[in-house]
This record gives structure tokens, sequence and C-alpha cells, in this order.
């Protein structure tokens, strides 16, 4: 049975175990991605999930013989590497920022990077620099002979006509703001690297993607729930389910290249912020008010190519609404981290 034909998760262990859920396409990227596998920023909102998927997707592919999945993190919060050991994940407790840990992390011929700072750039900007720049700079260096997915950002593209469709790939970056410049440095430094040593990187440009317990839908169900104004300024945003972007980091492997391969990650459709409102509105209950007016442009990415080169995502814009609306009526577990895709200026 596919994501799409279940009913809404019940808790946070159902939600996990699907939002780990490899599809046959990822099982055979692994078959043409052999060697280990190390997730380094794996303790953040995505990482548990992707590393379990790779672990999931591992087994299958290689049958009897488990090769090693190793999620590399800080870990603030020990229940996530105690969850990921149970579920066949190695973890290794690891900083970073110090060159002499990053050089002493277990050799792996497939390498997801997942490490960086969004929020708090505004405040602290030089610790936005250091994670986005010269931490990926460590990182490149130590697995130059590995294969490489690096996760960056939509927020490199600069804003775009609603009616114009959004920025491709071949879309000049025009970042807005110390985050989003930092994320094109971070891009920049996997560029220099896969020059200098023919490294095989993969630069996935995520926009949005939707767990139950963050995410843009999540963000306005919680905001109609307590009966807070939706902010329409940025009036217009694409999404992706999280398992479904998981799925994607992981086919990235094998289409790895030098000079990068890169892909713009996330729904195909422009949808309406105020539309959102009103169907989870619908389904909670509640009419949501609103603050302001839709601007002419927004943040949005085209997707053409990932939907040429791998297959469509499988959960649908309706489920994803009826599963936010089902946890935040039920009132289970949030992050309790915003993803302020409301800003237009750039500030995180």
């Amino acid at each position: 049975m596919t994501v799409a034909a279940r009913a809404a998760p019940r808790d946070e262990a159902e939600l996990d175990e699907r939002l780990s859920e490899p599809r046959e396409a990822t099982v055979e990227a692994l078959r043409r991605s052999p060697g280990d596998i190390v997730v380094l920023g794996a303790g953040g909102k995505m990482g548990p999930t992707l590393a379990r998927m790779a672990a999931r997707a591992a087994a299958l592919a290689d049958g009897t013989t488990r090769r090693r999945v190793i999620a590399v993190s800080r870990f603030s919060a020990r229940d996530v590497a105690e969850t990921l050991e149970r579920h066949g994940v190695e973890t290794v407790y690891a900083d970073l920022l110090d060159p002499s840990t990053v050089d002493a992390l277990p050799d792996a011929a497939n390498v997801i990077f997942m490490a960086g700072q969004k929020f708090g750039t505004s405040d602290v900007p030089s610790r936005t620099w250091m994670m986005n720049v010269v931490v990926p700079a460590y990182c490149a260096s130590r697995y130059a002979n590995a294969r490489i997915v690096a996760f960056s950002t939509g927020n490199v593209y600069p804003l775009r006509g609603v009616l114009g469709g959004g920025a491709t790939e071949g879309t000049k970056p025009q970042p807005l703001g110390e985050y989003a410049a930092s994320c094109l440095g971070r891009e920049r430094i996997f560029e220099y690297v896969s020059a200098e040593r023919q490294t095989p990187v993969a630069i996935m440009r995520l926009n949005y993607a939707i767990d139950l317990r963050y995410g843009v839908l999540a963000d306005l169900a919680m905001r109609i729930a307590g009966d807070h104004l939706v902010p329409l300024a940025m009036g217009y945003v694409n999404v992706i389910w999280q398992g479904d972007a998981n799925r994607v980091a992981l086919e990235l492997l094998p289409l790895a290249a030098s000079p990068p391969f890169v892909l713009n990650v996330t729904g195909r459709d422009t949808l309406s912020v105020r539309t959102l409102a009103i169907e989870l509105g619908n389904r909670l209950g509640k009419k949501p008010e609103f603050d302001g007016m839709e601007s002419p442009d927004a943040l949005l990415s085209d997707t053409s190519k990932m939907h040429k080169m791998l297959e469509a995502p499988e959960t649908s814009l309706d489920e994803m609404l009826d599963w936010v609306a089902d946890w935040v009526r039920a009132k289970r577990t949030m992050l309790g981290k915003p993803t302020h895709f409301e800003t237009r200026d750039g500030s995180f």
C-alpha cells in the first residue's frame, strides 16, 4: 500500500514511519550507489526520517548485506539518537564546526549534507555564515572522494511574478538577505570542490517540505485554530511532503556529477495561501481572517526538471491538508518552529 492510500497518521511514531518509507525508485537509487552512507546534520527536522529511510532502502537494495548508515549531529535531543539506533542507523556525536572532528568522521562512499542554519541569522549572522559556508568547506574536503547530495534552498532565487512561473535551475541566483546569500555560498563551496577534485555532487534546492509538526500548512492551521490573522504578503507558495523530499534526496545520489547537478525540489503547483487557509479552515470548522493583500511576486520554483528526471511525489495536496488539519485539531505534538514563509525581506 502506498502512502497516498493511507489515513492520517495517528501519532509521532506512525508519522515518522511514514516519512521514512522508501519507494522502489529509492531502493534502486541505492543499488546504483554502493557503499556506506553518511548523513551530516542528521539531527534537524528532516534528518532523522531521511536517515531511517536510507537504512530501510539500503536493506532492501542489498538483501542480506547491510551497509552502514551513519547519522552525524550534535544530537542535542538524546532521544533522537536512540530512536535512530533502534532503526538500524549508527549515530556519531560531532560538532561540524570543529575541523579535526570532521576529519575523524567515518569514511563513506555516499554523503547527504543537511547541516545549516536559518533562524537566528538576523541576530548572529556570523554563526550562520560559519554553518552555511565554512562547515560545508570542511565536509566537502573531507568527503571529496564520495558522491555528495547537498541540501540547499530556493531562497537563492529572486522573487518571481506569480503569473510568470517559478524560478528554474537556469535562473540566475539573486539571494535576498544574509541567510540566502550564505546558502548560495554553500553551493559555491561544493561547486569549487567538485571542480577541483572531480567530486560528484547534486545540489537540492528545496522549498517548503511539509511535516505535520511544522511547515507552511502547519503554520497556517495553527494560526487558524488560534484565531490569529493569516498574513498574505507572501501570497503564494510551493510545498512537498517531507517523505517525498526525503526520497528525492536519496534518489539524487546516482545523479551526482561534476560539475554539480542542480535540481529544484518542491511541489509542481503554485498554491494560493488564501486558498490553502480557506481549505484548512473548512477542515477545522473555522473561518480564517486575513492580514494584508497578496503581492504580485513570491518565492516560487519551477520543478519541470524534477518531474522529467524522477517519479512524481506520492502524497497529494488534499492528503496533506487533511492530515495537517487532523493533527492540529487533535492537539498533537508540534515542533514550535514556524517557517516564517511570509518573510519577504530575507531576514530570519
